[in-house]
């Protein structure tokens, strides 16, 4: 009887273990990275290249610089047929019709960040009726912000209500990416609660970042979120993606990352389907790192 009581976040809240401590996932961490550089090879990096979603989310976007860089993308495929292609091309919702229509690389997806982002501070109405206008304009996955203020005051149903909403619009064809925003969640408990409430509501991907405020993507944030879709999965059979943004510049960052989410989800996560980088240097210094000569195509 007690049990029915409990809101549907407390039924699911109660089948995990959020009772983390910092310095024993820092500790994990540690362990794991150990075994990074045995990953530090051409096939993972060609792999790694095809994570990542060519990224521009800047102040000074327009149609002109928008369309320049998906030529870049088109340019890049047509010449490289035999090499992996990014796997999306990831901007802000009123460029989604220029990228859908000028995107010629087959399977690259056209991401748009909506619901108010980087801060999730607007109105539902607005989220959802950006989302809408995103899709109609030829978005084919979406990311969102979980609304941290509403997570942080324990206002789940909130969050979950917006997240549910949205992913209604986006359809089951389409990924939905759910933004933590890790840096602002501070602890390993929280971010693990966010994500299990993110994958509960329709997450299709838990992100990390939006890489708009100090603290981005870290190797901690994302072992926590590796252990929620692990455990997740576990209870649900639902394969969950992940998607690691903000501050992935290096290719040793990505091959932290790459350890991580290899040692804690397996090598069934290891594919485009399950697995982001959203970032733009990052394909630049791969392709250097590949070729052995400065590459600045991104």
């Amino acid at each position: 009887m007690e049990q029915a009581n409990k809101s549907k976040y407390e039924q699911a809240f109660g089948l995990y273990d959020f009772n983390l401590k910092d310095e024993d996932v820092a500790l994990e961490v540690k362990k794991i990275l150990k075994k990074k550089e045995e990953n530090n090879t051409k096939e993972v990096k060609r792999f790694l290249f095809s994570t990542i979603e060519i990224t521009t989310l800047t102040v000074t976007d327009s149609e002109d610089s928008v369309l320049q860089l998906t030529e870049k993308v088109n340019d890049f495929t047509d010449k490289n047929p035999n090499f992996p292609h990014p796997a999306a091309i990831c901007v802000y919702p009123r460029f989604a019709k220029i990228v859908s229509q000028s995107l010629e690389a087959d399977d690259v997806a056209v991401t748009c960040v909506t619901g108010g982002f980087p801060s999730s501070q607007t109105f539902p109405e607005i989220k959802t009726i950006e989302t809408s206008l995103a899709m109609k304009d030829g978005a084919t996955e979406i990311d969102i912000v979980l609304p941290v203020g509403f997570f942080l005051m324990g206002d789940y149903e909130q969050c979950s209500d917006e997240i549910s909403e949205i992913k209604d619009i986006v359809g089951e064809e389409s990924n939905l990416k759910v933004i933590l925003e890790t840096g602002a969640l501070k602890t390993a408990s929280n971010i693990k609660k966010a994500a299990i409430l993110s994958m509960y509501s329709g997450a299709d991907f838990i992100k990390t970042s939006t890489g708009k405020i100090n603290v981005s993507a870290t190797p901690e944030a994302v072992y926590v979120m590796c252990q929620a879709i692990k455990e997740y999965h576990d209870k649900t059979g639902r394969k969950i993606g992940i998607k690691v943004a903000g501050g992935v510049r290096s290719v040793d960052d990505a091959l932290t990352y790459y350890t991580i989410i290899k040692e804690t989800l397996g090598n069934e996560w290891l594919y485009t389907e399950f697995f982001r980088i959203g970032a733009s240097s990052l394909a630049n210094n791969i392709l250097s790192d590949l070729t052995g000569s400065p590459v600045k195509l991104f």
